[in-house]
């Protein structure tokens, strides 16, 4: 308001010569200038006009707290009013941040949690009766919802929607605040056995799990159950980070067609121990090794248990000059398992190793080898190998293509196929423990 009433004096000023002028007060000599007290009087008005319009949008947004009183003494309009967004500009034209009832955007924040969605398309060239899948399968939708509870937890949801179903991949709570160092989850989470059994599909280097992964750990959905898990981090010399996990479950793990576990009774738990150390050996290379412990009620009788030994291993390289165009990663899990079953138990082993390398920008390629015997007949022993390539449009989406050879002992089968998978992402997902 205080620009406004001093363009109109200063309006009234100038038009005092050109009212001068035409009375005959002023000499003709002036009459150049009195044109260009005209222009300046014409472009007063056009200023004019414009603060106008500026101060009918400001009083067109009253305050939230003039708002909420007028509603309270009954003023106004009949309908309440809901507290606005305000993006008003200043007196210099710049925009404020806006305003959500006197709270700042991080209020909106805490409401909204990161909620992303990652599709998984595969599509199958060849014949394998021994583990059949489909030409072309949405084979999974991923949905997240992700959020910090408090300064004393986090949550983490994830629904998998695939063709047959849907499906509670994951969803716990983490404490993060308990004394001693402890961190805890409670829900139902993947058991920290090895690595490949703490991976989502979409995480997976390859198109498909590792064969010791299919016939030892219960295949993809391997351990995956309710429970409660505590860890901490374990004092090291050295610069050696380690971890020590230990968790219970319910004691159902696996499907139909991959049984591992399955309680009868509520006393028929099962559990699950993982001791991991990493370090890193030079500015670009680092190694990660763990050892992993689980049993659990099998299938094949009362009191009768399944025990699981295993070994993980990871070598990562990633030089830091080039480390977008390079890196290397070596992985490898040793698994044994122990299944007592009638007439006598059975010791099973497999293994698996593989590599990737970064080609360049976008591309990868990898190599995978698998041996594994099955729980139920330790006497035949599988063999595969496996070539991937891999290519990165963007950090939102990839592309792979793997070709897979496969000999299964028990049948004298041997199989060829040619994956191809296309995987993106959509929101916010939180990334996975490293």
């Amino acid at each position: 308001m205080r620009h406004y009433l001093t363009l109109l004096v200063q309006a009234a000023l100038l038009a005092i010569p050109l009212c001068a002028q035409q009375a005959g007060g002023l000499p003709a000599a002036n009459q150049s200038d009195n044109a260009a007290l005209m222009q300046k009087i014409l472009d007063l008005e056009d200023r004019i006009v414009a603060m106008e319009g500026e101060i009918r949008q400001l009083k067109s947004q009253p305050p939230a707290s003039a708002t909420t009183s007028a509603a309270a003494a009954g003023a106004g309009a009949q309908t309440p009013v809901p507290p606005q967004v305000s993006t008003a500009p200043t007196q210099e034209g710049v925009l404020q941040e806006p305003t959500l009832g006197g709270a700042g955007g991080s209020a909106a924040k805490a409401l909204n949690p990161d909620i992303s969605m990652i599709g998984d398309f595969i599509g199958v060239a060849g014949h394998n009766p021994v583990n059949p899948s489909p030409s072309f399968q949405m084979h999974e939708s991923e949905l997240g919802v992700q959020a910090i509870i408090d300064p004393y937890a986090r949550g983490d949801f994830f629904l998998s929607f695939g063709e047959e179903g849907v499906n509670l991949e994951e969803g716990y709570i983490t404490l993060t605040a308990l004394p001693a160092g402890f961190v805890a989850k409670v829900g139902k989470f993947r058991g920290a056995f090895g690595k490949v059994n703490t991976m989502h599909n979409h995480v997976l280097p390859w198109v498909d799990r590792p064969l010791v992964t299919n016939n030892l750990v219960a295949g993809e959905d391997g351990i995956d159950d309710a429970g409660v898990s505590v860890q901490r981090i374990l004092p090291a010399p050295k610069g050696i980070f380690m971890e020590l996990v230990g968790q219970v479950f319910r004691g159902d793990s696996g499907d139909q067609q991959h049984p591992l576990f399955q309680a009868v009774n509520n006393s028929d738990v099962s559990a699950v121990g993982h001791l991991r150390a990493y370090k890193d050996i030079t500015e670009s290379t680092n190694i990660d090794l763990g050892a992993s412990y689980s049993r659990g009620h099998n299938d094949a009788g009362p009191n009768l248990l399944t025990q699981l030994y295993g070994i993980d291993g990871t070598l990562r390289w990633k030089p830091l000059r080039r480390s977008i165009y390079h890196s290397f990663v070596g992985r490898g899990e040793l698994i044994w398992s122990q299944r007592q079953q009638l007439p006598s138990e059975q010791r099973a082993f497999g293994f698996y190793a593989s590599g990737d390398y970064q080609l360049g920008r976008r591309w990868f390629v990898g190599a995978r080898y698998d041996r594994a015997g099955e729980a139920r007949n330790a006497g035949l022993i599988d063999n595969g190998v496996s070539a991937v390539l891999t290519y990165w449009p963007s950090e939102f989406s990839q592309i792979r293509g793997q070709y897979e050879f496969t000999r299964y002992a028990g049948t004298n089968i041997d199989t060829n196929q040619l994956f191809m998978q296309v995987q993106f992402s959509l929101g916010a997902h939180g990334a996975h423990p490293f």
